[in-house]
């Protein structure tokens, strides 16, 4: 008599074989998939600060200076009692948080240029390399 299960299934090793491909195509698969996000995440930071210069600088031709350290960023939606010539708000929604979740740094006069407008990175901490590295304007 002929039994039914012979040719039905898997066997344990081939199973094993499928197991063993899948994990060395995840391992060489992952780590460029999760390089490719940090590094898109570095450029949506750069964009983010890209455009919130421009608007700083739109700023400035409105009201001759860029917005001091106390009224900081929030004077791109808010007027402040020092701008006489606001014609705000200058960025579209509100301003944008980095892509880890900080805020951006705003610092007047900047240690490199006329301001700084900087993220800190994956880490949120000064310094660092890769996706931890500072992303300044």
């Amino acid at each position: 008599m002929k039994n039914i299960y012979e040719n039905h299934g898997f066997t344990l090793m081939e199973l094993l074989v499928v197991m063993v491909i899948i994990g060395l195509l995840v391992s060489y698969v992952g780590p460029k998939y999760f390089n490719q996000l940090s590094q898109s995440e570095m450029k949506a930071a750069k964009a983010q600060i890209d455009s919130i210069k421009k608007a700083l600088d739109v700023y400035r031709l409105d009201n001759g200076a860029y917005p001091d350290q106390a009224t900081g960023l929030m004077a791109l939606m808010v007027p402040p009692t020092t701008a006489r010539k606001w014609r705000g708000p200058y960025l579209q929604k509100d301003i944008p948080s980095d892509p880890w979740n900080q805020p951006y740094i705003y610092r007047i006069p900047g240690e490199k240029a006329e301001f700084d407008l900087l993220s800190l990175g994956a880490d949120a901490k000064p310094g660092g390399d890769d996706e931890n590295a500072d992303i300044v304007n």
